[in-house]
């Protein structure tokens, strides 16, 4: 069934948006919006706030990336719960005239927001794709365009500078370990780590579509690279349950190339795996800088 908003692209009085990367196209959406709800809180809020568009609504609950909340609440973006079920009642309230989410949403949380408002469901995984479809969707093209700029220029910069170091990177769970490869479609940070030049592992580095690892502890050994990344906490307790503590002591881990030497660094959680956009790329950046390019 064809949602309500998304049928009446015809004879559209807004924005007609025929593009690529968006569910249900060709949509309807308004010309200037003035409240819009977001229904994941990092891709589609994140980018929002990035592009300056006004968000009235996210679901802000269980966020473990304190500084994107803290921006959102800043901005008065109200709380519609958590992300995997924002309250329906609390949207309605707020009249949005747009919603924005993100294509794994699926097709029945595309047709609930479609309900309510004209609905932008953005599908690329790529990062910097997803941001320019809701710029260019949101008439925010020329915004993205200067705020990528900046960050091209630094991207360039430091992988001129790119330390010949192999380096590896894991987060550690409560339950495994997940290895997120470089490969062409890499997940956000990773995807930063490649565009900036910082190698990884024979094991990490993929032509496939493979978009997570999670290796076993003799599997562990092939993060074999000079320095070790590792991400542990956010969204789960691994940081203070015990496992992180019951890994660093292991003696598997401890036999790591990386670990003997002496060249292992936690990275913040909310940055590495709540990836929301040019900030965050400029946090991975940041990261980069301060541990890969000052290494002896």
């Amino acid at each position: 069934m064809i949602p309500a908003f998304a049928s009446q692209a015809v004879a559209c009085e807004g924005r007609s948006y025929d593009g690529p990367g968006v569910m249900g196209a060709p949509l309807c959406l308004p010309s200037t919006p003035q409240r819009i709800v977001t229904l994941d809180p990092t891709f589609s809020l994140g980018m929002a706030l990035e592009l300056g568009l006004p968000v009235v609504g996210a679901p802000l609950s269980g966020m473990s990336d304190a500084s994107l909340k803290n921006r959102a609440e800043a901005a008065g973006v109200a709380d519609l719960g958590t992300f995997a079920q924002p309250s329906i009642e609390r949207i309605v309230a707020l009249q949005p005239d747009l919603i924005v989410g993100s294509g794994f949403l699926g097709d029945g949380a595309y047709e609930m927001a479609s309900r309510i408002a004209p609905a932008l469901f953005v599908t690329p995984e790529d990062w910097k794709d997803f941001f320019h479809v809701l710029a260019a969707a949101t008439g925010r093209a020329d915004a993205a365009g200067e705020a990528f700029a900046a960050y091209d220029r630094r991207v360039a910069d430091i992988r001129a500078r790119a330390p010949d170091v192999r380096v590896s990177v894991v987060r550690i769970t409560p339950w495994d370990f997940q290895v997120y490869p470089d490969t062409p479609g890499a997940y956000g940070p990773f995807a930063v780590l490649r565009e900036a030049g910082i190698r990884r592992s024979a094991y990490e580095t993929t032509h496939g579509d493979t978009t997570v690892k999670r290796p076993d502890w003799e599997e562990l050994a092939n993060l074999d690279g000079d320095v070790l990344l590792y991400i542990v906490g956010g969204a789960n307790d691994s940081d203070r349950s015990g496992r992180h503590k019951e890994v660093i002591s292991n003696p598997l881990w401890q036999m790591l190339p990386a670990v003997k030497a002496g060249r292992t660094h936690r990275v913040d959680a909310a940055t590495w795996m709540e990836f929301s956009g040019l900030s965050s790329a400029n946090k991975v950046l940041d990261d980069i800088e301060r541990l890969l390019l000052t290494e002896p």
